[in-house]
């Protein structure tokens, strides 16, 4: 240990004396030398400017940050607070998510879960920008919602594809995790790899619905940053960040974006159609035995729909299919991921175990969507139960009216809803469509009718007055 005797010499001033070795000399760290301007901007942003920052530069101005009001309805969480809520109490709350614009006429893509039950809905672009937002869609299967903004100089991300992800190779995160809670109107950015591919997701405790087919990514995805966009190296979208897997509620690595060829085809179908026209092949399947290790390979088709594209392409129950579109098959979730996908005319390959040719299917839409409507008391759609519509909506009835369309009026006087299928008026059995219809043509006077019909697999009465 260095000691020091200190003393004072004959001018006042302290003094030292080591006994022990010399103190070696004090480095010195050299100060930077005094600022001058110089022109080095540009050649600064050149040598800062990685891949990241320029992907994320094409498509941050196109982020935004979806802000959304709700009513609900609020529960007593005690007895004690049931004396002083008033019945049917309510409460307006505030939550928010991310969305990006797709379109140059505003046309905005988020989640279906950030929007959900809006009584109002606005989108806070980048630049400050404070648009109300009009809902065009929804699709709640895949989780996407569709909103129209109008403004000038809408600004507009590229658009790339969830074709050939590669693993390991860059995926940046972009979305609005704070929303309003900093000033600063600026996307959030967290950059990562493309983790897996293909990847089914099971709801967590207390959460609803299957994510089918995803991009699974460990770029920090947090709540608030549901909707926005998860893009590629080239500054392209390729996803939807949609969900994560998390202890603690915040980002573990573990984030899921929805392929961004599926949300444009919901924009699509939003768009086009009004509604989701999705493909059906008529093939149910299920899980086949697991070996000693826990695993599958393949699917087992349970039932064929007699007429059906699967019908067609000569596929029988008990076949075990291996792959589906070059994708190979271990469970029920793997194949129902590649329909979500398919719209009608689209082809479907599938191998089948044991035969050395692929089965080719072509999709064909919904039996249900293209049944002749037969329409009564004004706006009340019915559709006629055939073998085919009702393997579609698993229905117990083999026969009857199924209502395909009705007014909110009519929903709301009568009791019945969209996909109930009638199935007997009174004591007259109801076989068809036109049955129905013929019964209510030959309607006088006035009185009261028992309506039996089918409703979630099972069978209800409602009495109704009529009068003509």
């Amino acid at each position: 240990m260095l000691a020091l005797l200190v003393g004072c010499a004959p001018d006042g001033r302290v003094i030292a004396e080591a006994d022990a070795e010399p103190v070696a000399s004090p480095v010195f760290v050299e100060a930077a030398p005094p600022y001058r301007q110089v022109d080095t901007t540009t050649q600064l942003d050149e040598s800062r400017a990685t891949s990241i920052v320029r992907a994320t530069s094409r498509v941050a101005p196109a982020v935004v940050s979806v802000n959304v009001i709700r009513t609900e309805r609020v529960q007593a969480r005690s007895q004690w607070e049931s004396f002083f809520l008033p019945p049917n109490a309510q409460r307006r709350s505030a939550s928010f998510g991310s969305g990006v614009i797709v379109n140059p006429d505003g046309i905005i893509v988020t989640n279906h879960h950030v929007i959900q039950g809006a009584d109002q809905i606005r989108v806070t672009l980048s630049d400050g920008r404070d648009l109300e937002a009009e809902l065009v869609g929804t699709d709640a299967v895949a989780d996407i919602a569709v909103l129209r903004v109008q403004g000038a100089n809408i600004p507009v991300a590229p658009m790339g594809t969830s074709q050939g992800l590669m693993i390991g190779e860059w995926a940046v995160a972009i979305g609005n995790p704070l929303g309003n809670y900093v000033g600063d109107t600026q996307p959030t950015v967290t950059a990562g790899v493309i983790s897996a591919v293909n990847r089914n997701i099971m709801p967590s405790s207390g959460e609803e619905g299957i994510y089918l087919g995803m991009i699974q990514t460990d770029a920090s995805i947090n709540p608030g940053n549901s909707g926005g966009p998860l893009i590629n190296a080239d500054g392209e979208v390729i996803g939807i960040n949609a969900s994560i897997i998390s202890r603690s509620g915040g980002s573990e690595g573990l984030g899921f974006a929805i392929p961004i060829d599926r949300a444009l085809r919901i924009v699509n179908d939003l768009l086009g159609y009004g509604e989701i026209r999705r493909a059906w092949v008529g093939v149910d399947v299920e899980p086949v035995e697991a070996d000693v290790w826990g695993r599958t390979r393949g699917v087992r088709v349970s039932a064929v729909v007699a007429g059906s594209p699967g019908d067609r392409a000569g596929l029988e129950a008990g076949d075990r299919l291996l792959t589906a579109n070059r994708r190979p098959l271990t469970g029920p979730l793997d194949f129902e991921g590649i329909l979500l996908d398919l719209r009608a005319g689209d082809h479907l390959s599938v191998t089948v175990e044991g035969q050395s040719r692929a089965n080719e299917l072509e999709a064909a839409a919904y039996p249900s969507t293209t049944a002749e409507r037969v329409r009564v008391l004004q706006d009340i759609e019915l559709i006629t139960v055939t073998p085919q519509i009702r393997a579609e909506r698993a229905l117990a009835s083999e026969r009857g009216a199924m209502i395909a369309g009705l007014s909110e009026e009519s929903a709301r006087q009568t009791g019945l809803r969209q996909g109930d299928v009638i199935v007997q008026i009174n004591r007259i059995p109801i076989g068809s469509a036109e049955d129905l219809a013929a019964l209510f043509g030959n309607l006088t006077g006035s009185g009261r009718m028992d309506v039996y019909f089918e409703r979630n697999g099972g069978y209800n009465r409602r009495t109704l007055q009529w009068r003509r």
